[in-house]
């Protein structure tokens, strides 16, 4: 089927919340956690680099020459403002997720001694109002849910804090939830120890992973685990006569650095250390896992009508020593710091899209987008346009994947950091970002210090600009604050003076 018949096959032939029309497209979500622009042998630069070389991921490699590879995709530093904005279409300083949830009414920012963090939601977000500190807001999911789609959540949730109402999966409308619950990491990756559970069935830590007794003590992966439950997911979804969509959000590449013993040995004898061999043996895990997948759909004769997506939740964790012996800053190279940080390394993410008949194979595009930008994009791949919420952050960029449109000059993309993740590092805490074409603003809260980056011509922010470009520094300055204020945005406050810290419109 050619582009545009394909295209004109997926307007919606009945009205939202009625049964979907037969050739509406599946559609396959594979979030990583944690993993960085330069973890794969796929190079999303202008070059191949050390790192792309050190990776195997056959299977990347396979998607883009099958789909269309995007270069400046975003998200934020952290894992939950990403995720939140992707189930919401909401900007994270609008929606107020700014650091990472698990319990509820505890917050998870790191103590200062001379500022005031902001009451941000550290319960997370829900479908439903009424919980403090949360952001109430409709999911794509549901409306897709709604419009007649059979819903799978596979892995890592980490929308809302443990017993508050947005925190489990089937809240969002997700029909199916395999091993998703409030945490956002896992205690362990290794079967032997039941994924965190005593043999008596009782969770170890915060972070043990639900749901996957059958696998406890058999020697199975979690992200193999994972993968053979989605794959028993998509069968029952094909009993159903309805187009699936399933989120295969796994729990790889975060921490614990567990060996997968499938890889592992191959990159010890590459020359890897230890740890760096452990990374890359998860890395290549979740790579597999991508591969049955695609596999999985050429068997059962689904690819033509599946759009898969691939895409991280943030930068590569490669800030601060709590895994990493040596050097910092370098596995996200040439992009600098890492997961935590409003420098590239921590927002800057892989993203490809396969979409036959839409997406030319073997295609790149330079345009930038984000990660709130998947809402609209996925209900419009639905053919759902008319589900789309006005009141959204996002901006469909099915025209990016088509070829058709290119992102607007005057897009801008907005960031808010007014918390203490911890690290240490480039762009890390208390500060907030926007990019507007080649131009990237970081502006820190507590000091009033303002970075300029030309992204185009310095990808690795080596070099500010702010002094020698005071009418951009300027402007960008005062794009930022207005758009912080219009979305109602957090900012930390000095604690001696009571006084909140300046916008970075102010004190120009």
């Amino acid at each position: 089927m050619d582009k545009k018949k394909l295209l004109l096959s997926l307007l919606p032939a009945v009205t939202y919340g009625s049964a979907i029309a037969a050739d509406q497209p599946n559609i396959l979500l594979f979030l990583v956690d944690d993993m960085g622009w330069q973890d794969t042998s796929v190079p999303f630069w202008e070059k191949t680099t050390d790192y792309n070389r050190m990776y195997h991921t056959p299977n990347m490699e396979r998607l883009a020459r099958e789909g269309r590879m995007f270069t400046q995709a975003y998200a934020c530093a952290i894992s939950s403002p990403s995720r939140c904005s992707l189930m919401t279409g909401a900007n994270n300083a609008r929606h107020r997720v700014t650091n990472w949830t698990l319990q509820r009414d505890k917050t998870t920012d790191l103590k200062s001694d001379t500022v005031t963090l902001p009451e941000w939601n550290f319960n997370g977000i829900s479908p439903i109002p009424g919980t403090n500190n949360t952001f109430a807001a409709p999911s794509f999911v549901q409306k897709l849910h709604d419009g007649g789609y059979h819903t799978i959540h596979v892995g890592k949730a980490h929308f809302g804090a443990q017993d508050t109402p947005g925190e489990m999966p089937e809240a969002w409308g997700f029909d199916v939830n395999i091993a998703g619950h409030a945490a956002g990491g896992l205690a362990t990756y290794l079967s032997e120890y039941n994924y965190g559970h005593t043999a008596d069935g009782k969770p170890t830590s915060l972070m043990s992973t639900p749901g996957l007794e059958k696998y406890w003590g058999t020697g199975t992966f979690i992200t193999e685990a994972l993968t053979k439950e989605a794959i028993a997911a998509l069968d029952s979804a094909r009993t159903t006569g309805k187009p699936w969509y399933l989120y295969m959000s796994h729990y790889a590449v975060h921490i614990p650095i567990d060996r997968d013993k499938r890889y592992y040995d191959k990159y010890i004898a590459q020359g890897l250390a230890p740890k760096d061999a452990a990374y890359a043996s998860l890395v290549e895990g979740m790579d597999a896992s991508l591969g049955e997948l695609l596999d999985y759909l050429d068997k059962t004769g689904q690819a033509d009508n599946t759009i898969v997506i691939f895409m991280s939740d943030n930068g590569g964790y490669a800030t601060g020593s709590q895994w990493r012996e040596g050097p910092l800053f370098t596995q996200n190279a040439p992009l600098s710091s890492g997961k935590g940080s409003l420098h590239e390394g921590g927002i800057r993410e892989p993203l490809m899209v396969r979409w036959p008949g839409v997406a030319a194979p073997g295609s790149k595009t330079d345009d930038y987008l984000m990660i709130e930008d998947f809402y609209p994009t996925i209900l419009e791949m639905a053919g759902m346009p008319e589900a789309i919420p006005d009141s959204i952050d996002g901006q469909s960029f099915v025209k990016l994947i088509d070829g058709t449109g290119h992102t607007s000059p005057e897009r801008e993309l907005i960031w808010n950091f007014p918390n203490i993740w911890g690290n240490d590092g480039p762009g890390i805490n208390l500060n907030c970002a926007i990019r507007k074409g080649d131009w990237k603003l970081i502006y820190y809260y507590t000091t009033g210090k303002r970075e300029l980056f030309n992204i185009a011509k310095d990808i690795s922010e080596t070099t500010n600009l702010a002094d020698k470009n005071p009418k951009i520094t300027a402007d960008l300055s005062k794009r930022l604050g207005k758009a912080l204020r219009s979305m109602n945005a957090q900012r930390p406050t000095f604690t001696a003076t009571g006084k909140p810290c300046p916008w970075p419109d102010e004190n120009l």
